[in-house]
């Protein structure tokens, strides 16, 4: 079967399918033209994966499971610890903004200083706070995005005016000629603009990051 339909059975994303494949998990027959033939087994096996990224099993824990170099009871007793940590440090992290809130503080008069000490005080306690460069990849993604796609844009623009001044400059330029060339030009801008928008979309999404953490 084709990857759509494989997409449908399983309930994921195309892109996660692929990734899957690129990190040895999962290897669908090729056709005599090179194309993906999935099998049940593929779907079967891929519902596994499902399930263990579901608990938030790391991919390099589901290979050693399907190389079996683990067990499922190991497999599932070290993710117990994972998330027993991560239960640990929002209930921390909770107890943290409940004391906060009981000061009942303005944000002016809010000590900073005070509560950062507190935080660091539970670091080194062993508590995970939140990382902020973490949280702020998508924004640099989206900067990036944005930058690259800017700069493709005033170049094209830039290439239409100089072209624009040679037609009114050179009357003897016939229009056709000047149309011939500027309609592909503005293809690419369009198509530009098209591919930045669904890129910042799929950032949005969190796709490209959910398949490359599954």
């Amino acid at each position: 079967m084709k990857i759509k339909q494989v997409e449908e059975l399983v309930g994921i994303t195309s892109k996660n399918i692929r990734f899957y494949e690129e990190q040895g998990l999962l290897q669908p027959r090729r056709t005599e033209n090179g194309y993906r033939d999935y099998r049940t087994e593929d779907v079967e096996l891929l519902k596994k994966i499902k399930l263990f990224r579901k608990l938030g099993v790391p991919v390099e824990q589901i290979h050693r499971l399907f190389q079996g170099q683990i067990s499922v009871d190991e497999c599932l007793e070290n993710q117990k610890a994972v998330l027993q940590k991560e239960q640990d440090n929002i209930e921390k992290m909770c107890t943290l903004s409940q004391a906060m809130l009981a000061g009942s503080l303005s944000i002016e008069k809010l000590d900073s200083d005070y509560w950062l000490d507190e935080v660091e005080k539970m670091e080194k306690e062993g508590i995970d706070f939140v990382n902020v460069s973490k949280v702020d990849i998508h924004m640099k993604k989206k900067l990036g995005v944005f930058g690259g796609a800017g700069i493709m844009l005033v170049l094209m623009l830039l290439v239409i005016g100089v072209l624009i001044y040679g037609y009114v400059v050179d009357a003897d330029m016939p229009l056709w000629a000047l149309t011939l060339v500027i309609v592909p030009i503005v293809a690419v801008i369009v198509g530009t603009i098209v591919a930045m928008v669904s890129r910042i979309k799929e950032i949005d999404k969190g796709e490209e990051d959910e398949a490359a953490k599954y």
